[in-house]
């Protein structure tokens, strides 16, 4: 029987597949950067009534050292690695990076291995591998003769961006599991949105960020995609570590792509080729074999 964390993990998946096809939807409305930046500052302040309605008003029992730790995981794994994260996306493109963001996966398997302890089985790394191959089928294609070689910097860059991402989320994991779970959250958002405001500052970007505001459109699509893509994504997915093994978690959390594929086809009348419905049952498979192991 599949358990809450692996529920979670691909419930998070799910939600963060549909945000893709409402920001599809909406348009381009903000840069790269302008989103995260909406984005985070948009769960931030969602977190506080759900703080409250969680925890109570009361200031949480959580030590310094937690707060110390949970914050520089925000820095990390929000400020730092999202803004890598985005500069790879511009330099590879959409496919290279949805491929190469299975680089996840790795990292957290391994860092969990050396700092958490987790073990997997032989039908649990089977599972792994399987369900990996399914979405790397979904996202494969054939590059034209023409078509110019992956950046190098970008490449780089999207292997530093699932490494520090890998980083943020291992080192929040016990906090997660051990302190008020919405206060955790919102601690890791707070310092990615601070990371995020700094970086802004130092790098003289505030008047383009305001400007790209000002001339956005369409914004109830943007805050719906956002809402689900961040509020409703986020918390499910940091759920998925909290109540199941990081490694687990992360491998599940692959599937996103799958139901972007699916939901696309659905709502956009994008047609799937024959390896992406292979990819789709591939990786269908590997996930049963993972949650029933």
């Amino acid at each position: 029987m599949i358990g809450i964390g692996e529920s979670f993990a691909l419930a998070s998946a799910f939600a963060w597949g549909v945000a893709v096809i409402l920001f599809r939807l909406s348009g381009q409305q903000l840069g790269p950067f302008a989103l995260n930046l909406f984005k985070n500052v948009l769960l931030l302040v969602l977190l506080v009534p759900t703080i409250v309605l969680a925890h109570g008003a009361g200031w949480p029992d959580i030590s310094w050292q937690h707060w110390l730790i949970l914050l520089l995981s925000g820095v990390i794994g929000i400020g730092i690695a999202d803004t890598l994260f985005f500069r790879a996306l511009n330099a590879l493109g959409p496919s290279r990076t949805a491929i190469g963001s299975m680089l996840l996966s790795p990292f957290v398997i391994l860092l969990s291995f050396v700092f958490l302890g987790e073990r997997l089985g032989v039908w649990q790394w089977l599972g792994a591998a399987i369900t990996l191959a399914g979405v790397a089928l979904v996202n494969w294609r054939r590059a034209h003769p023409l078509e110019q070689g992956p950046d190098q910097q970008g490449l780089w860059a999207l292997v530093a961006a699932m490494a520090l991402m890998a980083t943020g989320i291992v080192t929040a994991k016990p906090m997660l599991e051990s302190d008020p779970f919405i206060w955790a959250v919102q601690i890791r958002v707070i310092g990615g949105v601070a990371s995020m405001l700094l970086l802004m500052l130092v790098q003289g970007r505030l008047t383009a960020v305001l400007g790209e505001f000002r001339r956005a459109q369409a914004w109830p699509r943007t805050v719906t995609a956002s809402f689900m893509g961040t509020y409703v994504a986020m918390l499910l997915w940091l759920a998925g570590y909290k109540y199941a093994d990081a490694s687990i978690a992360a491998v599940l959390n692959e599937t996103s792509a799958v139901f972007v594929l699916i939901l696309a086809a659905v709502f956009l009348k994008e047609r799937l080729q024959a390896h992406q419905w292979l990819g789709s049952l591939v990786a269908a498979a590997g996930v049963l074999i993972v949650v029933a192991n």
